[in-house]
């Protein structure tokens, strides 16, 4: 093998090595300046059979250097290092790194005597008869991939600042997040109708007391008779309004149609405001009279927060609307937590009370038929389950204006309660804030609401503590 190697058959090993280093640096490159993080397929089998390469001609170089050693002939070439890939992995730190980056073993150096310009010149125009000029390029492409120099430069990163900015962040403005925001589904429960225009209050007559029969005692013998009363019920006509300022440079400027953003969101923050008033309106200071305030609905407190003591209280509410407004009932509503409360019930044997209905349970407490928080979501009793996330839960144990951390169960008939509302308007009125380029985006409605015509057809029941899981 000594009688084969030569200095000249190692240079011409390391110059191989260069070119190869210098072509997968240029597929990098090319990548880079096509605004790409990724390469693609055809480059990354190029670098990979380029790594092989380089591979091969370092074991090949090393057993050459290693033979002329053994013979005594140290080869006179600039000393061997190994592949940057292998020297870093003991470099922890930018100290250690800047330790070895010297200048003055580059090729091409500020003051130096050589020019990449000008070898770049020379080879390209057949000008390197001697190939200095390609030996040095090729040194030079090697060094920018290993010689510590070129690595304090190219060391930099995501931070704004240090390359940061070079990585812009990705604005998906069609997926805009919106807030979350609870819907109205007592106020889609009960009976709705459109509020009546020209007036800012309604009035529905109602009989108080009424007439009265009896056994005639024998022929032509008085009948009975009593005279009937009546009353009214009033609900004055509210109104629920929101808005909200934007500038016009943001309607302008803004890549998507803000104002759309807005309107929504106005749009769901009026839904959850008529919601909560059917629920806790007072009847004062505008609000319109809900359920929680209206004078004769019923009431029952529940004897312990348990299976036996809650399912007692429904069925007890069920039966005071039975024999009060002596028509049945047609709905449970309650805050979700309350139902996840429900749905971890568990028997003596550990298994669930309320089995979803594709189940086909036998003697279970409830019927689980879907996972929802704003909709049906099963039924006990017979009776369809509402859940509501606009249900208190700061009712006191007595329920009215009470604090506390309460629930409550509202057992109804919603028929009986009547829901009058006007179309939601909304309005964009650029004038009012003109001076200051400001476009005010408005939402309004009329409501009135009422749970008197009938209020023994709506019990609360009480007392529901706040359940653990």
């Amino acid at each position: 093998m000594s009688g084969e190697i030569s200095e000249s058959m190692l240079q011409r090993m390391l110059d191989r090595r260069a070119e190869i280093r210098a072509a997968a640096e240029h597929v990098l490159l090319e990548a880079r300046s096509a605004g790409r993080e990724t390469l693609s397929e055809g480059e990354a089998q190029r670098l990979k059979h380029a790594r092989r390469d380089i591979a091969g001609l370092d074991d090949r170089i090393a057993e050459m250097r290693a033979e002329l050693a053994r013979i005594g002939k140290p080869p006179n070439l600039p000393a061997w290092r190994e592949p940057a890939e292998s020297s870093m992995e003991n470099t922890t730190s930018r100290t250690a790194m800047n330790s070895r980056a010297d200048s003055r073993d580059l090729v091409y150096r500020r003051g130096g005597p050589t020019s990449w310009v000008r070898d770049m010149v020379r080879r390209d125009m057949n000008l390197d008869p001697s190939g200095e000029a390609g030996r040095r390029l090729n040194e030079h492409a090697r060094q920018t991939m290993e010689h510590p120099a070129y690595e304090e430069h190219r060391d930099l990163s995501r931070v704004d600042g240090s390359g940061g900015y070079a990585v812009p962040p990705a604005w998906l403005m069609n997926q805009y997040i919106e807030l979350a925001r609870p819907g109205r589904a007592f106020a889609n429960l009960v009976q709705r109708q459109p509020l009546p225009g020209g007036t800012d209050s309604i009035n529905i007559p109602k009989l108080l007391t009424g007439t009265a029969v009896g056994i005639q005692t024998a022929d032509n013998t008085p009948v009975t008779q009593t005279d009937l009363t009546d009353t009214f019920i009033n609900a004055p006509v509210c109104t629920i309004a929101g808005q909200q300022g934007v500038s016009i440079q943001l309607i302008d400027q803004s890549p998507i149609a803000f104002d759309d953003i807005v309107f929504r969101d106005l749009v769901a923050a009026h839904a959850g405001l008529t919601d909560t008033q059917c629920f806790h309106g007072s009847g004062t200071g505008g609000q319109v009279l809900g359920v929680d305030f209206t004078p004769g609905i019923q009431s029952v407190t529940v004897s312990a927060v348990t299976t036996q003591g809650v399912y007692s209280a429904i069925a007890n509410a069920i039966q005071l609307i039975h024999t009060t407004r002596f028509q049945p009932p047609d709905a449970i509503v309650m805050h979700p937590r309350r139902w996840g409360w429900f749905l971890s019930l568990l028997d003596s044997q550990q298994r669930p009370l309320f089995l979803p209905d594709v189940n086909r349970p036998f003697n279970a407490a409830g019927i689980l038929t879907d996972v929802d928080s704003q909709q049906v979501v099963g039924s006990i009793q017979s009776l369809p389950v509402i859940t509501d996330p606009n249900v208190t839960t700061s009712a006191g144990a007595t329920g009215g204006t009470s604090i506390g951390t309460d629930d409550i169960i509202y057992v109804l008939r919603s028929s009986d309660v009547v829901l009058f509302e006007s179309g939601i308007r909304a309005r964009v009125m650029p004038e009012t804030k003109a001076t200051t380029l400001t476009v005010l985006l408005q939402v309004y409605s009329y409501l009135a609401f009422t749970a008197s015509r009938y209020p023994q057809s709506i019990v609360q029941i009480l007392g529901l503590t706040q359940p653990t899981f």
